[in-house]
């Protein structure tokens, strides 16, 4: 999966006031009833109806890891809707979010400037429009390229220019050879 667009979800649950089904039964019965029938379950799930069906009476138990696996992701993707949308918004328009990374970090700067890549450890509270603007982009699809592109550009004007305050001529922040990241809201 993407890094980025993952960690954004994980933000997003950490919210969440239920835990979400465990056994696959559970998982299987509330898929049939958001998706509103096992035909359309088994199409999302890659498996047949009549699978669906024996893990919704219990007479399949435990599957196969890579199914376990899909059951799971889109359990969470849709549990709890309205609590991910509230958690988003208010990350969006007062919250902001904190990304704690581990990574090289350098930039473009003029000559004479130290802009040499090396490894980072921050932990910076980024304002609520660029919460807003890595939620708009993961929802109109963006790739993880394109998020970490907009979380670079986040940093630069937080972390590197201080919301403007020193660094001014700095052109570009490089964010590459992530070893953590982990966002939080």
């Amino acid at each position: 999966m993407s890094l980025f667009g993952d960690g954004l979800e994980a933000a997003v649950q950490k919210a969440f006031t239920r835990a979400a089904p465990k056994s696959a039964g559970a998982q299987m019965r509330y898929l049939v009833k958001q998706l509103k029938g096992t035909k359309a379950v088994a199409q999302v799930l890659r498996v047949s109806q009549r699978t669906v069906e024996r893990y919704v009476k219990d007479q399949i138990k435990k599957p196969r890891p890579d199914l376990a696996a899909r059951l799971e992701r889109e359990v969470k993707k849709r549990w709890q809707p309205q609590i991910r949308a509230k958690a988003r918004e208010k990350a969006a328009t007062t919250g902001g979010i904190v990304i704690d990374t581990r990574a090289r970090l350098g930039y473009t700067a003029p000559i004479g400037s130290t802009d040499q890549d090396r490894i980072r450890h921050l932990t910076v509270a980024l304002p609520p429009r660029y919460a807003a603007r890595l939620f708009d982009a993961q929802d109109a699809g963006a790739t993880d390229q394109q998020l970490q592109e907009l979380a670079a550009e986040a940093l630069k004007e937080v972390y590197f220019q201080d919301g403007g305050r020193r660094a001014g001529s700095l052109d570009e922040v490089r964010f590459t050879d992530i070893e953590h990241l982990e966002f939080d809201l």
